[in-house]
């Protein structure tokens, strides 16, 4: 079913106000597929996203991207607000339903409080974060907008508290950091749903699981995204080495570094390059391909390059994120 559009703004709003501004985003999300039930619909058009942003304009607290909030001394992002289509898909993939308990590991209020919205006053959230400073901004936002029932933790989103888990568990657990493992099962009730950004080989994806019989099954659609890490116990990082006086750097996800011995002189040999034949347009997506061959080849890689050495070895230089390659028989191919 579609969501409705009986809570469409009155024309006597103000353009550029809040409530304006809250209810185009709405109506933009839902246009592009990202909400599909009047529930999350419903839950959009009511939580004052801005509220949950205060250091950002209010043209960008509406606009569908993150909003960065804490960073860390290199100036990666430690917290944030998520971009509202990745929290619609989420919250979707969720299917939460009225009076359902909830858990949100990775807090800052802004999805919380979407979630207090769709269990409703029958229903109970729990976000939690490791690190105080959050959960004291989360505490703050939600009681100035009304969610103060939404209960804060500061905790290890590694070790959930005995003490905050329900009787049988869980309905939802949704996380908002990205992780490399899932050591929630058993927080979640049997029919329950875990949605989690996954990495996989370097890839991040949002997955929607439920949990049957003790055992997770994956029946939602994935969807690419990015997140701050996950921190404390279940901070994952990597295997980095470097290579050609460490201009350029291979990292392997799965924690097996393979023998890089021999790239250096790979680099200095003459570039080949071989077309694959498949044309991809304009916008058109190819993540599915990229997560297929980081799960079907074997020596898959991601590579990055310090810009400070950088000699353009690498041509084009990978931009803001690694780009991805296969080490094969002392040998370095890149992929699309």
């Amino acid at each position: 079913m579609p969501p409705s559009s009986s809570s469409a703004p009155a024309a006597s709003q103000s353009a550029g106000s809040p409530d304006e501004l809250r209810h185009q985003l709405v109506d933009r999300l839902i246009a592009a597929g990202r909400i599909r039930t009047p529930a999350v619909e419903a839950a959009f058009r009511r939580v004052p996203r801005h509220a949950f942003a205060p250091e950002a304009e209010l043209a960008s607290a509406y606009a569908d991207d993150v909003v960065g909030r804490r960073f860390d001394a290199a100036g990666r992002a430690t917290s944030s607000v998520s971009a509202p289509w990745l929290m619609a898909e989420m919250l979707e993939a969720a299917r939460l339903r009225r009076g359902a308990s909830v858990l949100e590991i990775g807090s800052g209020g802004n999805n919380a409080a979407l979630a207090a919205e769709i269990v409703g006053e029958d229903g109970s959230v729990t976000t939690l974060d490791i690190d105080p400073a959050v959960t004291t901004r989360a505490r703050s936002f939600l009681n100035t907008t009304g969610y103060s029932h939404v209960h804060v933790v500061t905790a290890d989103g590694e070790h959930i508290p005995h003490e905050l888990v329900p009787g049988g568990g869980f309905d939802a657990v949704i996380v908002t950091v990205e992780s490399w493992d899932l050591p929630w099962i058993d927080l979640i009730a049997d029919g329950g749903r875990l949605v989690v950004p996954l990495r996989i080989h370097g890839l991040v994806w949002a997955v929607g699981f439920t949990k049957h019989n003790g055992l997770l099954e994956g029946d939602e659609p994935w969807t690419m995204c990015g997140f701050v890490p996950m921190q404390g116990a279940g901070a994952h990082q990597a295997p980095l080495i470097p290579i050609r006086g460490e201009e350029v750097r291979v990292q392997f996800e799965d924690g097996n570094p393979i023998n890089t011995e021999g790239l250096d002189a790979a680099f200095d040999d003459t570039k080949h390059e071989v077309r694959t034949g498949v044309t991809v347009r304009s916008q058109e997506p190819f993540d599915n391909l990229q997560l297929w061959l980081a799960t079907t080849l074997s020596g898959f890689v991601r590579l990055s390059v310090d810009p400070d050495l950088d000699t353009k070895v690498l041509s084009p230089t990978p931009p803001h994120w690694p780009a991805l390659a296969i080490i094969h028989e002392g040998s370095l191919r890149a992929v699309p």
